[in-house]
């Protein structure tokens, strides 16, 4: 079975189900299940390197031993199975006794059954779920490294992913930001809003390539980090790191902005973080007390701007996606990010991305941001990739593709400024700080040219409209500001 077809047998199945309610509780009921067996799997391979292992989860509640249809009309289906997952698994797993002495590897078990639950209430359709499941070979090569396009599947599906400010960000996004800042066997890599893992398996599939040794493994295993605020996608990431061989993943289920950001230590720091923050999303006060007074903003992406600021190490890089009201804006907060930026860190490279990227959950268009903690900025390159020849935008259908990068990583190894002719503007262009400053740090420069007004959603319209009109009105402040001093009219 193809793993779209995998995706939509189960979804069709549960569709029968009257427990279940949508897509959201349709992906919750498929990921806990999913885990379950992944889990399975790799006790297996535990148990063959380690003939002591002992399983967290009891012996009769073990994929294993309940789930798996021998074919003998020996296997629980209907009410008894009902009854199995309801009045005994789940209150078990969720009550695990675990200390400060549980390992990881197990500790997470009872992490991701606290916050899931069981939705079906049809055991025959359940049964068939589970069947389909199961048919999954984790320990077949191809099938077990093809396992994240589930979960890309399964997120396409679901259309009201970026209702919360969170899109799921395509393969070919990470792929490319990873292989720009070329992680090493060794690096701590970070990702502290990390939703399924996405930034942390492209990471891993370019580590993977380094591995030569068990020191090496060893290396790998330790290489990512991840924090994630939201039960369903901490479940999916947790899941996608056994899949990629990470026996003891390191996601913290929890939210990033809620530690004061002058707190962290040295050894909380990270060589490397990629990251795809929320946008849109807001946080109580109390949140916006653990940054620094001038650092303060209603806008999440640009809370998570200072958290990497603060946690990345001394010559650590960052990979950011960023949408665009963080390079026009001109509130207090973004501008002193981008000054931040520019004296503080080294901002080199930044990267547009066509509106359709994030398509269909949201037309916002987006930016990356390359930079280290090694020194100050002296100039920032622009660079605009633009849509392919043939495409008028991305699609769920027609998603954008690494290829569709090769341009920009052909040029990142040999810049240089490019000028379209048809439309007189730069489509990679080198800009000093000082520029950048004399702009009062408006750094809406290489942008897309307007050939037609696209027709937004009012959310978005209303979104950008206020983008817009608060940097005009600060650029306009700042004019009467500079006028009245030269009048020598005072406040």
């Amino acid at each position: 079975m193809s793993l779209n077809g995998f995706v939509k047998t189960i979804q069709n199945i549960m569709r029968v189900d009257n427990g279940i309610n949508g897509d959201a509780q349709r992906i919750e009921q498929m990921t806990w299940l999913l885990f379950l067996k992944v889990y399975d799997t790799k006790e297996e391979d535990w148990e063959f390197h380690n003939p002591n292992y002992v399983s967290i989860i009891p012996e009769d509640l073990r994929w294993r031993n309940w789930a798996v249809d021998h074919k003998d009309g020996e296997s629980k289906t209907g009410q008894e199975l009902l009854v199995f997952i309801n009045n005994e698994l789940f209150p078990t797993l969720k009550n695990l006794e675990i200390n400060e002495k549980t390992p990881v590897r197990q500790a997470i078990v009872k992490a991701v059954f606290e916050d899931s639950n069981q939705y079906m209430k049809d055991g025959i359709q359940l049964r068939k779920v589970i069947n389909v499941i199961d048919a999954i070979n984790f320990d077949d090569h191809k099938e077990k490294h093809a396992f994240g396009e589930i979960y890309e599947t399964v997120l396409k599906d679901l259309q009201s992913a970026g209702n919360a400010g969170e899109f799921y960000t395509p393969r070919a996004v990470t792929d490319f930001m990873v292989q720009m800042i070329k992680p090493i066997l060794g690096e701590k890599i970070a990702d502290f809003a990390c939703g399924t893992g996405g930034f942390l398996t492209s990471t891993l599939k370019e580590l993977e390539k380094q591995v030569k040794t068990a020191e090496d493994k060893r290396l790998y295993d330790e290489s990512v980090y991840g924090i994630e605020k939201k039960p369903l996608p901490y479940l999916l990431a947790i899941t996608n790191m056994l899949i990629h061989d990470i026996d003891t993943p390191q996601i913290i289920h929890g939210n990033s902005l809620e530690r004061n950001v002058r707190e962290y230590k040295d050894h909380e720091k990270f060589d490397v973080v990629l990251m795809n923050p929320p946008y849109g999303g807001t946080e109580n006060e109390i949140v916006k007390s653990n940054f620094p007074a001038d650092l303060r903003s209603s806008e999440t992406a640009d809370l998570f701007m200072s958290v990497i600021m603060y946690r990345l190490k001394k010559n650590g890089r960052a990979a950011v996606i960023i949408p665009d009201g963080f390079l026009f804006g001109s509130d207090g907060a973004k501008t002193e990010l981008k000054k931040k930026l520019l004296t503080e860190f080294n901002l080199h490279t930044i990267v547009r991305l066509p509106k359709s990227v994030f398509a269909p959950y949201t037309s916002i268009t987006t930016n990356i941001l390359f930079f280290d903690n090694g020194s100050k900025t002296k100039n920032v390159w622009f660079y605009r990739v633009d849509l392919p020849e043939g495409y008028k935008a991305f699609s769920k259908t027609r998603p954008m593709q690494l290829d569709h990068f090769k341009d920009a990583i052909s040029w990142w190894e040999n810049r240089v400024e490019i000028k379209d002719t048809d439309t007189d503007t730069f489509k990679a262009k080198c800009y000093t700080v000082e520029d950048l400053v004399n702009r009062d740090y408006d750094f809406d420069l290489c942008g897309y040219p307007t050939f037609e007004e696209e027709v937004l959603s009012p959310e978005e319209t209303i979104r950008q409209f206020h983008e817009r009109r608060n940097a005009l009105n600060a650029k306009i402040d700042k004019k009467i500001k500079q006028i009245e001093e030269l009048l020598g009219i005072k406040e």
